[in-house]
């Protein structure tokens, strides 16, 4: 009956080595496992931070599946980040892929 308009996204094989990677999940999400380089804002700051992202670039941002994340490129281009980008199937895809991840606790990083 009612659709919402699709968003931007993108594949984790299709992902740029440099590209700005807006990691959204909770802490103990990052601390169990991220990708190198990744920027962390939680979801519930973003509205906070939103000066601390780009305009000028395009932003992949990344949750555990894709749902926060699709959530929160809708809200950036609301909000005239009009480059943001969903990571379809989040940092699962991302895994799965075999894309390089790093813990911040020390441990074998994983996705959780």
């Amino acid at each position: 009956m009612f659709s919402r308009p699709s968003l931007p996204s993108t594949t984790a094989g299709d992902v740029a080595d440099d590209a700005y990677l807006l990691d959204v999940r909770e802490d103990d999400e990052w601390q169990a496992g991220h990708a190198p380089g990744a920027v962390h804002v939680p979801m519930m700051l973003i509205p906070q931070r939103i000066d601390d992202i780009p305009a000028d670039r395009d932003v992949v941002v990344v949750c555990r599946v894709g749902g926060r994340s699709a959530q929160v490129v809708a809200f950036l281009q609301q909000n005239g980040r009009e480059r943001a980008i969903n990571l379809e199937g989040g940092m699962q895809s991302w895994a799965a892929a075999g894309k390089p991840m790093v813990s911040g606790d020390g441990g074998v990083p994983r996705v959780i």
